[in-house]
């Protein structure tokens, strides 16, 4: 599997499973994030979600994707929280749904969590064993 094979799985899955951590216990939920063409991962929380204060705690996340074809990819990284709105207009533009949650990027209950990738693994049905995908 490549980088763009990756990049094609993350797009077609559409949500993926975010974790975090709190205190030693790991929380998982649905996300839908979305990659951006310099490989960060943009995820829109709600001001109330139980990931902003996991983050503040703890920024190492991690993200899990499963496509139609059960082709897997886990994404690991380093959360941060943002207001920046290029990063929150690109999320908008991109994540229809988010319109049932938000009022709009200036809505004071969007908050934007920003993933730096630091690693990626993938596997196919086909493969005996994940392997590392590069996304530097």
């Amino acid at each position: 599997m490549n980088k763009e094979e990756v990049m094609d799985l993350i797009s077609d899955a559409g949500f993926g499973m975010l974790a975090t951590a709190q205190g030693k216990q790991p929380r998982v939920r649905p996300m839908m994030p979305y990659l951006t063409d310099s490989g960060k991962l943009l995820v829109a929380l709600l001001g109330r979600s139980r990931s902003i204060p996991e983050i503040k705690e703890n920024p190492l996340v991690e993200i899990c994707f499963v496509d139609r074809k059960m082709w897997y990819c886990r994404v690991s990284g380093k959360a941060t929280l943002s207001q920046d709105k290029a990063e929150k207009t690109i999320l908008w533009d991109n994540i229809p749904m988010l319109k049932q949650y938000f009022g709009g990027i200036d809505d004071p209950n969007f908050y934007l969590m920003v993933v730096e990738i630091q690693n990626v693994e993938a596997m196919t049905p086909h493969q005996k064993t994940p392997e590392k995908i590069s996304f530097k």
